[in-house]
């Protein structure tokens, strides 16, 4: 049967910071090895003191001398106090309470670190302008009007990630170990270097596709996506179907230009509608789908509705908040 050993905390300090003659040493293996409760005690009290080290601020400290001045501290404080309180607060648990202080203050200031180095949240958000903005990672983000964007500072973990509401273009910088990942309604896009447009209105999402492959998910259903190919769905419906894209209206907001190729009537005044928030109806059915093709660059929407009425030798009224074609 194995001796049992008496070892006091003065000890098992004098140990841990090497201090131990060599029959010391042996003596406080022993008792280590002794049985459960003694191993158990010594790695609770290990794991304190390496806590105690790890979380203190750069500071130099000397453990030695540290350590004499609390045990200078305990005695002058055993002296001073009545025997009832001595009993109660003896020198054991005011050094575990030292400890459990010390560790206390050294995460406080741990935690302070923690949340200076966290990068900070931006929104980018556009009024009556299109902004431009280059992100950490060398990617480069339009933002059409009245939309914005939520991304970090920096860009950390193993992917990047941001939220958009309203309408953006994107230019991802390459980085095959960290996908660009974009959040808008309940779709989410997942790329990682490539360009392409999103826009969110009402509910609905478009994205469209320029250059690279894109991967766009919801409900769990992913459909990729590749140069002019594009997606509209709607919040109502949970499917998610690719089609074609048609012309190249959408990028108005960044090159300033509607080129219209055999485009319907109804989808540039469509454009016309967003890019200058106006309210242009066409009335007559027949002129909906009447190709047009011409290219009208940074104008006035008054110079664009002339070219328009005179090509297809229509009426342009104005009606309070309306514009009617007929």
């Amino acid at each position: 049967m194995k001796e049992n050993y008496t070892i006091n905390d003065d000890l098992l300090v004098k140990y841990l910071v090497n201090e131990t003659s060599g029959n010391e040493s042996t003596l406080v293996e022993s008792w280590i090895s002794d049985n459960k409760n003694n191993r158990e005690y010594f790695e609770k009290f290990l794991s304190v003191w390496e806590q105690s080290l790890a979380l203190q601020t750069p500071v130099s400290t000397d453990e030695n001398a540290a350590w004499e001045r609390l045990q200078q501290r305990i005695q002058k404080d055993e002296k001073t106090k009545q025997q009832s309180a001595t009993k109660l607060f003896n020198k054991t648990w005011l050094r575990i309470a030292a400890m459990f202080i010390l560790i206390a203050g050294t995460w406080l200031s741990y935690t302070a670190i923690q949340q200076l180095n966290k990068p900070i949240i931006n929104n980018l958000a556009s009024a009556d302008k299109v902004v431009t903005e280059t992100l950490s990672d060398g990617s480069l983000i339009t933002v059409n009007k009245y939309s914005s964007l939520t991304y970090p500072s920096s860009f950390t973990g193993n992917k990047r990630e941001v939220s958009l509401t309203g309408e953006a273009f994107f230019k991802i910088s390459p980085d095959k170990k960290k996908p660009f990942i974009i959040h808008v309604n309940d779709v989410s896009v997942r790329v990682v270097g490539t360009s392409f447009n999103i826009k969110s209105v009402n509910g609905k999402t478009e994205v469209v596709v320029e250059t690279g492959i894109v991967q766009v998910t919801k409900n769990g259903k992913t459909v990729e996506l590749h140069p002019k190919e594009k997606i509209i769905t709607n919040w109502q419906n949970e499917a998610i179907k690719k089609d074609s894209v048609q012309d190249i209206l959408y990028n108005y907001y960044r090159s300033k230009e509607f080129i219209c190729n055999n485009t319907p009537l109804q989808r540039l005044t469509d454009i016309l509608n967003e890019a200058y928030n106006a309210n242009i109806v066409i009335e007559n059915e027949q002129l909906k789908q009447l190709p047009i093709t011409t290219v009208f660059k940074d104008e006035p929407l008054d110079n664009i509705l002339t070219v328009i009425s005179e090509t297809f030798s229509i009426q342009v009224e104005k009606r309070e908040d309306k514009i009617i074609l007929r």
